[in-house]
């Protein structure tokens, strides 16, 4: 008996997974200028994170290095801001005007399409969901992704710090007291602001798919990064670039430091989006099917 009842709660679970993915496959927008609806959205979603798990781990390792690199023209301009208003503005206020320029290396990474991990987090967790994918192959992904992204960050920043002294662009203070600005909070603050950066990462991934249009993605972008940078919100690969240039150019900064810094950052950024995006949007969703049936 036992073993029947078993059996008819995976039927049940099985036909409501059918619901579920025919839900998915008729919800369409009525037209090209409206609004997408929200099954159309997650089905997309589900569709380009299937392709992203389908590619090969050299394929995401690559795309994911790039991503690590070009995140690296953000850190360049906030050093390059940073020290051109050092004695024009109050130290205090430099630090919110840099959020400015914060957005670029988001925006290179975004519509070149490479892989970012906080981008990418609450997107692949929807196949898992969805049952499409298992939690380890997820796994295996976020490893791929985070060491690509990790190690094209410590390359961009190896080139950036030689490179801006000898340019006259910003100097080794600047880093240093960068690093210092992002290591300042305590360790579990950094944590909940890492989630929260990872819940707007998460939220950027779902309105980037709402929309079709360039010109609305670079202003989504641009308003979310921004208000990040503003905020002060702690972003586990940017925030790599940042510490680990810090902990090259001052020893007040150590290698403890980063780890410390890196693994709550990588934690919650992980949290926020697979949590409050992708769990949330995708069981709103669900819902909204059972009552209708």
């Amino acid at each position: 008996m036992a073993w029947k009842k078993e059996k008819t709660e995976e039927q049940l679970e099985a036909e409501k997974q059918r619901d579920i993915d025919k839900e998915l496959s008729k919800s369409n927008s009525k037209g090209k200028d409206t609004a997408k609806t929200h099954g159309e959205i997650l089905r997309n979603q589900i569709i380009d994170a299937l392709e992203t798990y389908d590619k090969s781990y050299q394929s995401l390792f690559t795309s994911s290095l790039t991503a690590g690199l070009e995140i690296g023209f953000s850190y360049l301009m906030l050093c390059s801001l940073y020290f051109f208003l050092i004695g024009k503005v109050d130290d205090s206020s430099i630090i919110r005007i840099v959020s400015l320029v914060y957005p670029l290396g988001f925006i290179l990474v975004v519509l070149g399409q490479s892989i970012l991990f906080t981008e990418q987090t609450a997107l692949l967790t929807l196949p898992v969901l969805n049952k499409k994918r298992t939690v380890g192959s997820m796994l295996k992904v976020w490893g791929v992704v985070i060491a690509g992204n990790l190690v094209g960050g410590y390359v961009i920043a190896g080139i950036l710090l030689w490179l801006g002294p000898h340019l006259g662009i910003f100097t080794q203070e600047v880093v240093v007291t960068i690093a210092e600005h992002v290591l300042h909070a305590e360790t579990h603050v950094i944590f909940v602001s890492a989630i929260v950066a990872g819940w707007l990462m998460g939220l950027l991934s779902w309105l980037l798919a709402s929309s079709r249009d360039t010109i609305s993605r670079i202003v989504m972008i641009f308003i979310i990064t921004a208000v990040m940078s503003f905020t002060g919100l702690h972003h586990s690969i940017i925030g790599s670039v940042e510490i680990f240039s810090g902990m090259l150019s001052s020893p007040d900064i150590s290698a403890w430091d980063y780890i410390s810094f890196q693994s709550t950052a990588l934690l919650g950024n992980a949290f926020g989006g697979a949590i409050f995006v992708a769990l949330l949007k995708y069981r709103a969703f669900v819902f909204n099917i059972i009552s209708k049936n």
